[in-house]
């Protein structure tokens, strides 16, 4: 047992749960049209976190055009590994401020949870990385880097410039990302897969003008009709995506039930599960397609007009395993195979991240499953995520030989970029715990 480790944790968990409230009242949203000024804001105060845990060379790095990230580092004992600490410290948008219970960028503790944007997603991953080596201070048995994004939750879009510029420094034997959730409240995990990711935008244009629908409707068809028409395509009748090509795997079904996915997602009474396979093999293995926005004339703006033109942002989320160029190709292709009535089509693609999935299991594996299990008193599982992180798979990329862990302290209650998300504190202090159990083993190991 480590009972040092847990009454350091248990004494400086007050100025963990203070850093994370000041981070959280710091609007980061790294979204383009978004003011930067905050997430630089933000950066800095990461800044000063790091080098009150005690890091060295603690720094912002810069590449042109990008959101600022954090990097700091203690050098390793003589003969002993380096772990590389992942967080990120920007946020999503908070929506409507209606749909939320108190300010998003006020932190507000309600039944044990701590509310507000990024108090899960992923400031609170950021803050286990400053809690664990807080209370490791001073027999630092492994080496540490810590970079901690400034982009994440745009899709890490200058991931290959910092890489291209930075990627040496981040060598290490074992990277840690802090972003990925618990199987659920009170059950600790360790995440060994994400799905990949790709996006484009469609546009269907049917004329160079609008026209009055009276006079050209019945054999004349508006583009957002067809638009809708295209789109529907990309189902079946049981919702299981029709692009031809894309990968898809079974996953342990685990004890997921709909009842319990139903209470978690928030969904309305009627709505109908699809797809088919178990839960986890559909939201971790197999891929989702999701029409994320369509550009057409507001409701309150419409007029009796055939629309000339008309857009949507389309996402598919990819299984491990899949190859994203490939998918997009296959996405173009079924999407120009059917458009209806001989409309123009333009397709551009958007981002692309690759899926992962771990396959070597090794003695940081082991380490953190031990942190886990001591710090929640129960063993940890292994579970998939159908989200991406697209700094996972170009890490793994570049530094081959290093183990690649996904931890976290949120969980399916958290409602990550949704209103109203939280973070449970005691969940927060036991991930602390455990990450500085894991790095003591790591090195003793």
């Amino acid at each position: 047992m480590h009972d040092d480790l847990a009454s350091a944790i248990d004494q400086i968990f007050p100025s963990v749960r203070a850093g994370l409230e000041r981070l959280v009242r710091i609007p980061s949203v790294s979204a383009p049209d978004f003011d930067p000024a905050p997430v630089r804001t933000s950066a800095e105060a990461v800044a000063g976190l790091l080098e009150g845990a005690g890091l060295e060379g603690v720094r912002l790095l810069e590449v042109e055009g990008a959101h600022p990230a954090v990097f700091g580092e203690v050098a390793a004992p003589a003969g002993a590994p380096t772990v590389l600490l992942y967080a990120h410290h920007d946020v999503q948008p908070p929506g409507d401020p209606a749909d939320w219970s108190s300010p998003p960028f006020e932190p507000v503790e309600r039944n044990g949870r701590l509310y507000g944007r990024g108090a899960s997603d992923d400031k609170a991953g950021l803050m286990v990385h400053v809690a664990a080596l807080t209370a490791l201070r001073g027999a630092m048995p492994v080496g540490v880097k810590v970079i901690i994004e400034g982009e994440e939750e745009i899709g890490s879009l200058h991931m290959a410039d910092f890489l291209a510029r930075y990627g040496d420094q981040l060598a290490a034997d074992t990277i840690v990302i802090g972003d990925s959730a618990n199987w659920r409240l009170g059950q600790p995990s360790l995440t060994t897969s994400l799905r990949g990711l790709i996006d484009c935008t469609v546009e269907v244009r049917t004329a160079r003008h609008g026209v009055h629908s009276g006079m050209f409707g019945g054999p004349l068809v508006d583009a957002l009709t067809i638009l809708t028409r295209l789109l529907a395509t990309l189902h079946d009748n049981r919702g299981r995506p029709t692009v031809e090509g894309l990968v898809s795997r079974d996953a342990e079904p685990l004890d997921l039930t709909e009842e319990e996915l139903r209470e978690q997602a928030g969904v309305t009474a009627g709505l109908q599960f699809v797809g088919e396979g178990s839960l986890t093999s559909r939201i971790w293995m197999q891929p989702a397609i999701a029409v994320l926005a369509i550009d057409a004339p507001p409701v309150a703006e419409a007029i009796n007009q055939l629309v000339p033109v008309a857009r949507a942002k389309v996402s598919v989320r990819l299984a491990p395993g899949d190859v994203p160029a490939r998918a997009m190709a296959a996405l173009e292709a079924h999407l120009r195979a059917h458009i209806p009535w001989g409309a123009e089509l333009r397709f551009t693609p958007g981002a692309q991240a690759e899926p992962f999935e771990l396959t070597e299991k090794g003695r940081s594996y082991e380490a953190f499953h031990a942190g886990l299990a001591e710090a929640w008193g129960r063993p940890a599982i292994d579970i998939g995520v159908g989200g991406t992180i697209p700094l996972v798979a170009a890490l793994a990329q570049r530094f081959p030989a290093a183990s690649v862990l996904l931890t976290g302290v949120g969980e399916p209650l958290s409602r990550w970029h949704g209103p109203d998300e939280s973070q449970d504190l005691e969940e927060l202090r036991r991930g602390c715990l455990a990450e500085a159990i894991a790095l003591r083993l790591i090195g003793e190991r």
